[in-house]
């Protein structure tokens, strides 16, 4: 007994300790943004609106707004409902919209299928018989309408713009706010021409290192993070015993009163500054993946949430005492004369860390839009092979540098910065708001009257702070509104013309008996080596497919389909991947490969796909024709082995030998166990026994009994032989390579739509061959025009 207490003792505290280095950890990636802010809050807020007077009612009231406005959102909100909303431990807003299609048929995204709720990561949590009743009428309301799901989808797609203008802002602001420290130093001539310049080569340099990766320097961040904070709350005891000790009195909800009281407009149009101390919030529930919400909660609770309400106390105490300095004020002025260097140098360092954080975060959300079909085809580069999710984009990276440099050098001040970053994050968080109380009725079954408290109390906030952000729209916070709009615009655009060419190619699909049938009037002839053809149908032969055969009847001994498609999960486990079945006789030697990621998941190389592709081809082969000799092997739990290794095999059902209707294919995972097999008018389906199996098979195992055994294993050995010596002749990738049109009479918005804008977005962005990496001595292209 009291080993296992002992053993139980240690298991807790090696998880402490973990959870406790992942605190440490997620400083530096985490709360780099929301850590800088009192930087340029007091500043933002007292710029115009507020003006200085002889008592302290303005300075505590805007305290008093600080306090609550970070207890209420990012402690209340943040820390205690929105981290619980995560989509198998990943957050963000693309979490909330997976989560939510999982639960409910409102997704648009094409070429779903029954066997992707299969997947371990696709779990639903069942509601009970009380709970049903109320979410249905809610899930059926949006169910119904289509274009609720159209409105859903342009609420994300609008929140992941914000979040896009957040990462143009935050490196702007963050860094031209702590060099502005060096205006201490210099006169106001040698300042102006001095803060822009070294800001804008910060800038340069922090974009110029993004291609090697954040692991590479990562472990500087936590450190100068912790150390800011240190700093921050220590400057603040400092001021708060040195200058006014009552400053807590501030604490009360009754200063806000007082404040708006007295200032009126003012006081609500300066609420815009305010609402920067919170900026980064959002980057706790979109970074969740990396971390936990055990670290996350930690970390904020017990560390930065304590220092930055020390750091904006302890600036109230020293202007509570220095009135003159309420407009022109600066976080230094309150940092002692000895300290003030090493302060500015930390706020710089640390500046460059939440600048980072939010270009790491930028990126991610982009490569999460573009595998749910939302924005074009960017080159997408993974800087470490041991940390997921990790990446560059290199299109974006320099355009956001561009842009960055602009508006510092377009601004030139933290009031315009504030007001264009503030609207940004606020409706960032408005997005986020919604979509949790959609969360709450639809996944987790709460009442309606949960989630309407939920959206009312925090969307009022949210809502106050939007507005007075929205009234500074010649101020500045007309910038993220019209990136939003560009944005949404060219997302929209690219989804509307992607789903419209899939329902082109579904429409336009071909038989296979068709195709056989024309096989003797064209005289097909087979090339060695495997031809993969690329496609978004998981049944049925594409269009592009039938045209180059009829033109050219020819094409590889091995031929497979393959569907690169998303599916609304974080991650696909690499055991659950593959959907792997036969198109046509064994004969044909033609197979589908159906490859499922998530939005989250790392896409394969050329070079690794392939291998993995034949090793999963030559499992399936192995299973099939087992499958055929003994259709009551089905039922024992075999244990194979193979050269590539054991995993589990997922074959689809239907091995579309006579059928290509996408309504008879049935697939199963053989983890789930081993399939029984019943012949319904020509099509094989396969009916799912529940018993977990492990699937594998071995070259040189001989299990079969009789002639009829040996003849099947000679048979399986021969297709085995066939693709192992294609391989080594070599593989082609077909792409289509396609133009879209509008049909005859559509609407001027549609042609302007599909016919300028899709196609002018698919010539300059990258296309389907440099994404997969193709080498270009392996690819073959096959004209499409797509009239829409």
């Amino acid at each position: 007994m009291d080993l296992g207490r002992q053993k139980c003792w240690g298991n807790s505290k090696d998880s402490w300790r973990t959870t406790l280095v992942l605190a440490y950890q997620s400083l530096g990636v985490v709360y780099g943004d929301l850590s800088i802010s009192p930087i340029y809050v007091y500043k933002s807020t007292f710029a115009s609106d507020i003006h200085h007077s002889e008592t302290n009612e303005e300075i505590f009231g805007v305290l008093s707004f600080v306090f609550w406005t970070l207890t209420l959102v990012p402690l209340f909100k943040y820390v205690f409902i929105v981290l619980r909303a995560d989509d198998n431990g990943e957050g963000g807003t693309f979490a909330l919209y997976s989560s939510i299609c999982r639960h409910a048929k409102v997704s648009l995204l094409p070429n779903q299928q029954t066997a992707d709720e299969s997947l371990s990561t696709y779990k639903l949590k069942q509601p009970s018989e009380s709970e049903k009743s109320n979410r249905s009428k809610v899930k059926m309301l949006l169910e119904k309408h289509k274009s609720l799901h159209t409105a859903l989808l342009i609420l994300v797609l609008l929140g992941t713009c914000m979040v896009i203008g957040d990462g143009l802002l935050t490196p702007a602001i963050s860094v031209f706010s702590a060099v502005s420290g060096l205006e201490l130093s210099m006169s106001k001539a040698h300042h102006e021409y001095a803060v822009i310049p070294i800001t804008c080569f910060i800038l340069v340099c922090l974009f110029a290192l993004q291609h090697y990766g954040t692991h590479r320097v990562g472990f500087f961040f936590a450190p100068i993070v912790l150390l800011w904070l240190l700093c921050i709350s220590g400057l603040g005891l400092y001021n708060i015993f040195h200058w006014n000790p009552y400053v807590y009195k501030a604490l009360s909800p009754y200063y806000m009163y007082k404040f708006l009281k007295k200032t009126k407009k003012r006081g609500w149009m300066s609420l815009g500054g305010i609402l920067l101390c919170i900026t980064g919030s959002e980057a706790m529930f979109a970074d969740l993946g990396h971390f936990s919400y055990a670290a996350i909660q930690i970390a904020f609770t017990f560390l930065v949430y304590p220092a930055l309400i020390l750091a904006y106390m302890g600036q109230a105490a020293y202007l509570s005492k220095h009135h003159q300095m309420a407009r022109d004020i600066s976080y230094y002025v309150s940092v002692p004369e000895t300290v003030r260097w090493p302060v500015l140098v930390i706020a710089i360092l640390a500046s460059v860390v939440g600048s980072q954080a939010i270009i790491s975060g930028t990126f991610s959300i982009i490569n999460q839009s573009q595998s749910l079909g939302c924005f074009p085809r960017v080159k997408v580069v993974h800087t470490s092979d041991k940390k997921h999710g990790q990446i560059y984009i290199p299109e974006i990276n320099w355009i956001l540098m561009v842009l960055c440099i602009a508006v510092t050098i377009g601004f030139r001040d933290t009031k315009h910065m504030g007001n264009a970053s503030g609207l940004a994050v606020m409706a960032v968080m408005m997005v986020t708001t919604c979509l949790t109380s959609l969360v709450m009725i639809i996944c987790w079954h709460k009442p309606p009257i949960v989630a309407l408290c939920f959206l009312f109390f925090f969307g009022s906030i949210e809502l106050l702070y939007f507005s007075a952000s929205l009234v500074k729209f010649r101020e500045g916070a007309w910038l993220p509104i019209l990136l939003a709009l560009f944005l949404v615009t060219i997302m929209f655009v690219w989804h509307y013309a992607t789903t419209k060419k899939y329902e082109y190619d579904l429409q336009n699909k071909v038989s296979l008996e068709w195709l056989l049938a024309l096989g003797p009037s064209l005289g097909f002839s087979r090339v060695p080596g495997i031809g993969l053809v690329f496609t978004d149908l998981t049944s049925g032969i594409p269009a592009n497919f039938s045209r180059f055969v009829t033109n050219l009847p020819a094409f590889h001994k091995i031929l497979v389909f393959v569907c690169v498609k998303s599916v609304p999960v974080p991650f696909v486990p690499p055991a659950e991947r593959y959907l792997m079945g036969r198109v046509g006789p064994v004969s044909f030697r033609a197979y589908r490969c159906i490859v499922r990621y998530g939005y989250r998941d790392v896409h394969q190389d050329v070079n690794s796909f392939e291998s993995e592709l034949v090793n999963r081809l030559s499992d399936f082969i192995r299973y099939d024709w087992r499958r055929q000799a003994d259709p009551d092997a089905a039922s024992h739990e075999d244990d194979y082995r193979s050269s590539s290794g054991e995993h589990t095999l997922t074959v689809i059902g239907n091995l579309e030998r006579f059928g290509e209707n996408e309504s008879s294919i049935t697939q199963v995972s053989v983890s789930l166990g081993f399939p029984t097999v019943d012949s319904i008018g020509g099509i094989v389906e396969m009916n799912v026994n529940p018993r977990r199996v492990r699937f594998a098979v071995d070259d040189d195992d001989d299990d079969d009994d009789g002639d009829d055994g040996d003849m099947k294993d000679v048979e399986m050995r021969e297709e085995i032989r066939d693709l192992l010596d294609a391989q080594q002749s070599g593989t082609a990738f077909m792409l289509g390579h396609s133009h879209v049109k509008t049909k005859q009479g559509s609407s001027v918005l549609k042609r302007l739509a599909v016919n300028f804008g899709y196609n002018f977005l698919r010539r300059n962005c990258r296309g389907p061959d440099v994404v997969l990496k193709v080498p270009p001595a392996s690819l073959l292209e096959v004209g499409m025009v797509y009239v829409v």
